[in-house]
Order: structure tokens, then sequence, then C-alpha cells
């Protein structure tokens, strides 16, 4: 039996090939209940379409490639979710890739990416490497990196100060009256910014250096790991902030398995409103990053560049909030 071909699916669908096409690559260039026919026919037939022969006759490849630097925990998954939902909009696909916090497998993974010749590239963090950003600004597609801040990005920048919400966390200790506090964080760029932004916070203040504990990842046991570690070494640390939620989360768990009371003997805060840090007990303090919003986005840009939309700002900063909770 041979496989339906578009032109059967045009035809139950009383429409054309070439817009039979369109739908599937561009959908909001056709009618919703044109595109609805279409659908339908489709789902009727089990037509699959051919996209490679597309994208060798169009010259696209209707994806667009996203790099995170890890997919162990469920920090980026709003990210990925909302960069999806908006590209979906106009029939594009996402291709996944995982850097594990490395540059040059970041290199490595565009290199791969780029032979598939994507429509647009998004990045979590801002691409330090130089050689990495000349490969990138010759590509002539749009580049968004994202999770983080720069004055010069390769093309455009969807996020957030790393530092300023290091800073507001530390702010927030040193009102509830925590001044020997602590920061557990990953060796990356946006940890090391969440530090800095904390420990100059605590000299502006007058507090003293916080304890900068450095883990190779950022799972829940590292998180348990970590405190054990700072309560060995420094145990009247008052409060610890930790660079994610998951990370935050070991360190609570650790402190019930100890019997350590939070925040009355010891506070503990995070970074990323995950939803396990709204249902612990106590729950956590965090910093409420707008994820979704990051990568919905980034989404709305590339759909708008590769329609021929005036380009908007290249810096587009959507902040952050502190979410007090009852872990501080």
């Amino acid at each position: 039996m041979s496989r339906p071909r578009i032109e059967e699916v045009a035809a139950r669908a009383g429409t054309s090939a070439i817009t039979v096409s369109r739908a599937l690559r561009d959908p909001s260039k056709v009618a919703p209940a044109t595109r609805a026919r279409v659908m339908a026919a489709i789902a009727a037939l089990g037509y699959i379409p051919n996209l490679s022969a597309s994208s060798l006759a169009s010259r696209r490849s209707g994806i667009v490639g996203l790099l995170v630097p890890t997919i162990d925990n469920s920090i980026f998954a709003a990210t990925v979710q909302g960069l999806t939902d908006a590209i979906a909009t106009a029939g594009l696909q996402l291709l996944l890739g995982d850097f594990r916090y490395s540059e040059e497998g970041e290199k490595t993974l565009v290199r791969a990416l780029v032979g598939r010749q994507p429509e647009a590239l998004v990045v979590v963090g801002v691409v330090r490497d130089a050689a990495l950003r000349s490969m990138l600004l010759q590509l002539a597609i749009p580049v968004i990196e994202t999770w983080d801040l720069t004055a010069k990005p390769v093309d455009i920048v969807v996020g957030f100060s790393n530092k300023a919400a290091g800073a507001a966390m530390a702010r927030h200790l040193l009102s509830r009256g925590h001044r020997r506090l602590a920061f557990v964080g990953g060796r990356d760029h946006r940890a090391a910014a969440r530090a800095q932004g904390f420990a100059t916070a605590l000299k502006e203040a007058g507090a003293p250096a916080p304890l900068i504990e450095s883990v190779d990842s950022a799972t829940i046991a590292d998180g348990r790991r970590a405190l054990a570690h700072i309560l060995s070494t420094a145990p009247k640390t008052e409060g610890v902030f930790f660079a994610t939620d998951v990370l935050a989360v070991g360190g609570l768990l650790e402190c019930q398995s100890r019997g350590i009371a939070v925040p009355k003997r010891l506070a503990v805060a995070g970074l990323g409103d995950l939803e396990i840090a709204r249902e612990l007990s106590p729950a956590l303090t965090t910093v409420r990053i707008p994820a979704y919003e990051i990568g919905r986005r980034a989404g709305e840009i590339v759909v708008g560049r590769l329609r021929g939309e005036a380009a908007g700002p290249r810096v587009v900063d959507l902040g952050f909030s502190v979410l007090v909770r009852d872990s501080t």
C-alpha cells in the first residue's frame, strides 16, 4: 500500500497542494477553517509530510535549535515549553541539545545543529567564547541568548540580571537578621554572577563575606552534600542561598535529616520557583525567574524575525522577584 501523497490531502480538503504545504510550514498564513480541513484530511489519510524534501525545495528546515546546559532537572523546562508554544504558531519545531555546562560541548553542539540548517538558535546563557560568537555571527540567522543579560549580545538577549538576583536575596536575608551567610552554586557563569551579587550586597551592608561552596552539578544530592560540608566547616552559618531550587531542596532535606529547625536555626533560600519549592514544608523562599516568559519571548522574536518584522531592542530584561516563604 503506497503512502498518501500531498495531492490526495489537498483533494480531500478541497484546496491546493501549495496550501497544504503552507498549512504545515507556516499555519499562521492559512485561514483557520482551511487549516482545520487540511489537518482533518491529514488525519483521515494518515499522511506523513516529507520534511526533508520540503526543506530542500524551500531551503528551510523548519527547525529552531535550543541549547541548554542540562536536562537533568526541571529548572529550564518552563523555558523549553514557552519557546515551543511560541514557535508552534509558525509551524516550527524545536531541536533540543544539552551541552553539559561545557563551553567545548557548546561549540560542538552548535556545529552539529548548524549542519541541520536551523531557522534560528536559542541559547541558555550568554555566549562568551570569541570563536563561537564569530561562528554564530556568520550564520545570518536569529540568535537569542537567554537567562542572563549582556550589553553586547551576539544578536538579542532575553533574560534577567543574575548579579542583581543574588544581591536581592542577600538583602532579604539580612533584613531577617541573618548575617553569617553562605552561597552554594555551580561553576557556570550565571551561578558565579549570583554569587558575586550576593557577596557585593553583603559587603555594602558591612556583613561578613559569605562562604562560597561550589558544586559540579545541580542535583538534590549535591545540595545535601554542600550543606553538610558548610555545617562541618562553618557551623555558625545562619543562612544559605542556593543557586537553584533543586540544590535548595537538597539543603532542606539535609536540615530535616539532622533535625535543624528552618528558619529558626538556619535560613534556606533558592532560585527558580519550581513547583517542589512551593510544596515543601517549610515552603522555600526563592527568586522567581520568568522562565516560561523568557522562552515565549525568545520564540516570538524568532517568529517575528523570520516573517521580516522590524527588530526590537537587542536587550530584553524581564526581571525577577523575591518570593518570601517560610524557609527564611
